[in-house]
């Protein structure tokens, strides 16, 4: 997946509010690991109000995924399901 090539990102819905877990299921369909500094950058500069509320400049450990159209971004055993062009 090149990361630079994405240009606009939106926050979907996140595990807690996307109508239940066949709604997760589908989501999560094919998901792989991703490059968590790299999402983190994207984040950053594409959602900053997102990235200062979830103090994304510290130590996060979970790991981040990405899907089809999805990037995966985990912070407190919360799944913020980001949609990506």
């Amino acid at each position: 997946m090149n990361y630079d090539s994405i240009t606009s990102l939106d926050l979907q819905c996140t595990c807690v509010t996307c109508g239940g877990i066949d709604q997760w299921k589908e989501l999560m369909k094919g998901a792989v690991r991703a490059d968590k500094r790299k999402i983190n950058r994207l984040v950053k500069r594409l959602l900053p109000d997102l990235y200062d509320n979830l103090v994304l400049d510290f130590h996060n450990p979970y790991n981040y995924y990405r899907t089809e159209k999805h990037l995966v971004l985990v912070h407190s055993a919360i799944e913020y399901f980001i949609t990506y062009s």
